[in-house]
């Protein structure tokens, strides 16, 4: 990823305003507006870039891990929604497997390559234009397996009113999973272990980062973010409240992306520390169901 600036706050943002960000109200719009636009002027990058590697897809491929392969298990036949799916390519992946998918994002540039890219694949799937919160009125109905992630929740400003949102989309019976980057590695710096930022800073950072993980050296011009980091105990303790009952909740040693230049690729394609250094928790997985009355 490009190198950060220095985060700041919002005008006028606190712990009063974070919570009024949770209720979609005005200062929502903002950072709901603030990071549409980015996504949406990144969605040609991120089709045509190495990274996501459309192509070979398109070839028989998949995007997804072998330890969320493992954990979620098989899926044929079940109904599967995936939140924040961006371009489509996890959703689709889980459809090759079988899955009849629904992907939702708030990018409208995105459900339209998501779309085009189900039909280049010749995979069934149905694609909706919504931001998460709206997402039980946008879909209209509930789920087997709710698939969700891999960089989703440091979008959102209210991780209990997602969480509440998450389960009212699982079906009874039914199954939420989640991958996602561990935020403990949001502490340190892009280009060191150093810390940097505090682990429970619960207010907004903005940052201003041009190009693109997928593409550093892009040309971009809507470069402003507004982002969250949600610890692990209040994204668990959220799914508890909401009326999920937590399966496991796994820490694995390796994520996605070279996040510090040091990071080395395994076979595998994810990237770890190099051995001599001690690990750390670099992404997190989980999987619960609701519980039912």
């Amino acid at each position: 990823m490009a190198a950060k600036t220095r985060p700041t706050r919002l005008q006028g943002s606190g712990g009063a305003r974070v919570a009024e960000v949770g209720r979609l109200d005005g200062m929502s719009k903002e950072w709901l507006a603030v990071n549409r636009a980015l996504w949406d002027e990144r969605v040609p990058i991120h089709v045509a870039s190495a990274f996501y590697d459309v192509d070979g897809f398109l070839a028989g491929g998949s995007t997804l891990r072998s330890f969320e392969l493992e954990e979620v298990g098989e899926v044929e036949g079940l109904t599967l929604v995936h939140p924040q799916c961006h371009v489509g390519l996890d959703t689709l992946s889980w459809a090759r497997r079988g899955a009849r998918v629904t992907g939702l994002d708030f990018s409208r540039p995105a459900i339209e390559a998501a779309r085009k890219l189900s039909a280049d694949a010749g995979l069934d799937a149905e694609f909706v234009e919504s931001d998460v919160y709206r997402s039980v009125d946008a879909l209209g109905g509930q789920f087997d397996l709710v698939y969700t992630g891999r960089g989703a929740l440091n979008w959102l400003p209210d991780v209990e009113q997602w969480a509440g949102v998450m389960a009212a989309l699982v079906a009874p019976g039914g199954r939420f999973y989640l991958a996602e980057f561990h935020p403990f590695a949001h502490v340190f710096a892009d280009h060191e272990l150093t810390a940097a930022y505090s682990y429970f800073q619960a207010e907004p950072f903005e940052w201003e980062e041009p190009g693109s993980y997928a593409e550093p050296d892009a040309p971009t011009v809507h470069n402003r973010s507004v982002e969250w980091n949600h610890g692990l105990g209040a994204v668990v303790s959220a799914l508890v409240a909401a009326g999920m009952r937590l399966e496991f909740l796994h820490e694995h040693d390796h994520t996605l992306v070279a996040r510090w230049p040091f990071l080395e690729r395994s076979a595998d394609g994810n990237y770890r520390l190099p051995e001599g250094m001690p690990s750390l928790p670099l992404m997190y997985s989980l999987l619960a169901r609701r519980r039912e009355p």
